[in-house]
């Protein structure tokens, strides 16, 4: 066996081995097993503890591993087809009322999946490793490990110098923020999804962007919220449709994403952010700011708009961050702000649905942003993403100059392409799947029908520019072959 064996390999060599063995014998050690297969004693443990885990044998400290007496015995065959009624059951209401309660987490999904070997992946929505700051994040645990009661409980609205932190990152220095005014939360969809419960009641509109963010979507409907579409253009959400909106539907909630909206990139323009909340105030509604890719600027990019939570003078904003997009998706810590009473309700379903966030994470994350490595990071992360997207622009003009060019933004992590008119995305992306890219065809990120076939295509997930155009020009064998 080579040196570089996986524990995989050996976990399936040692249960064949292993398999000859009468049920509470002991079996070789750890020792003779290193000497025997030729590994390294850590790939020998980890494949021990996968196997005791699988329950085909079981360790005795001290005495060695020996094989199970009983393994577990094959599950018979269940009829649960009880379950399909206790979960579409609803009480009696009147005509039109209720939701499916059945969640869609496809579009999701479609992002979250990893690809397989060989697979180059522009379908999802997180940085490749290399552009990760895994060394830093490292450094930030073993950090949190030797501060003072890092295992003790943390003020549920999260610990304080964080929360000052995230305050001073959306509204500046001297803006109409402070720590009082946010609360940690152990993520973006986190954040989203208390955002929902708290200020849409089940039954009722929200309004969103179209098109937006799935997870948004599938997070809504989850809680029994009908989102209504707004349209989008290059300069970001249609204010000159949204005073109708708000009238038509009765909503008191705005979901939106002002920054490199996901999929299309757009940027709201300078002349509709006051209209956003000029309109929502007088409908007495809050706007949600999905504040997602602020930290995903390009080396290229000009000078950032501030946020719409820095410019609101009457507490109309609830601002959603999170720094899993520009570290690692395992960083799952962000932040709700917002004023008044409504971060009392926001605090009150987040405690009710997971008390608090992790004080280890909240005390890794404040060690990362404090540190020397999270300026040099930021930097880093904007070289890439912007050496990235030039790659996939270059790559569509030159593999498939006969399709609509996507607006090139100087932000975010993808581009947004639509399809010629009559194109299946499912069928498009599943023959991408064949030739060897992953892409997310765009039908999620509708909240209705949709105005025309689209891929979103990611570029931060890929190791550089090489991938990208390797991706790119495997898209484009899939659509000659169609």
């Amino acid at each position: 066996m080579k040196k570089n064996s996986s524990v995989a390999d050996l976990r399936d060599r040692l249960r064949m081995a292993f398999d000859r063995y009468p049920p509470g014998e002991k079996l070789p050690s750890s020792r003779s097993l290193v000497e025997q297969y030729g590994v390294s004693p850590v790939t020998v443990s980890r494949a021990v503890a996968r196997l005791a885990a699988e329950g085909f044998l079981v360790t005795r400290p001290g005495a060695g591993s020996f094989r199970a007496r009983n393994e577990r015995p094959a599950r018979a065959p269940e009829d649960t087809s009880w379950q399909e009624v206790a979960l579409s059951a609803e009480p009696a209401t009147a005509p039109g009322e209720g939701l499916p309660r059945s969640v869609d987490d496809t579009g999701v999904l479609a992002t979250l999946s990893v690809p397989l070997p060989g697979v180059t992946g522009l379908h999802g929505g997180y940085l490749h490793a290399s552009l990760r700051p895994e060394r830093a994040l490292a450094s930030a645990l073993a950090g949190a490990a030797r501060r003072p009661g890092v295992w003790a409980q943390p003020p549920v609205e999260g610990l304080e110098e964080l929360r000052g932190w995230f305050a001073r990152e959306i509204a500046g220095p001297s803006g109409p923020l402070d720590a009082a005014d946010v609360l940690v939360t152990g993520g973006g969809q986190s954040s989203l999804t208390t955002a929902l419960r708290a200020l849409a009641p089940p039954g009722s509109s929200a309004l969103v962007e179209s098109p937006t963010y799935p997870g948004l979507l599938a997070a809504a409907r989850a809680c029994g919220v009908r989102p209504v579409p707004v349209p989008v253009d290059a300069d970001g959400l249609r204010t000159d449709l949204l005073e109708d909106a708000f009238a038509a539907t009765g909503a008191r909630l705005l979901l939106c994403q002002p920054l490199f909206h996901n999929p299309t990139g757009a940027v709201l323009a300078p002349h509709r952010r006051a209209e956003v909340l000029r309109i929502a105030r007088a409908a007495n509604a809050f706007v949600v700011e999905d504040d997602f890719a602020r930290r995903l600027a390009h080396t290229d990019a000009a000078p950032l708009p501030p946020t719409l939570a820095s410019e609101d003078e009457h507490g109309t904003v609830v601002h959603a961050c999170s720094l899993t997009k520009v570290t690692s998706p395992s960083l799952r810590v962000g932040a709700l702000a917002a004023r008044g009473p409504v971060l009392r309700r926001l605090r009150a379903i987040q405690v009710v649905d997971s008390f608090f966030v992790a004080r280890p994470l909240q005390e890794a994350a404040l060690e990362l942003v404090g540190s020397p490595a999270w300026p040099r990071h930021l930097r880093a992360v904007a070289a890439g993403l912007a050496e990235r997207r030039t790659a996939m622009t270059d790559a569509l003009v030159r593999e498939l100059p006969h399709l609509e060019q996507p607006v090139s933004r100087r932000g975010g992590y993808h581009l947004w392409l639509r399809l010629p008119e009559g194109s299946d995305e499912s069928e498009t992306a599943a023959a991408a799947l064949r030739e060897g890219v992953a892409v997310a065809p765009g039908r999620a990120y509708f909240p209705a029908e949709p105005t025309a076939p689209h891929l979103r295509l990611g570029f931060a997930g890929t190791s550089g520019a090489q991938e990208v155009t390797l991706g790119v020009r495997r898209l484009a064998r899939a659509l000659r072959a169609r």
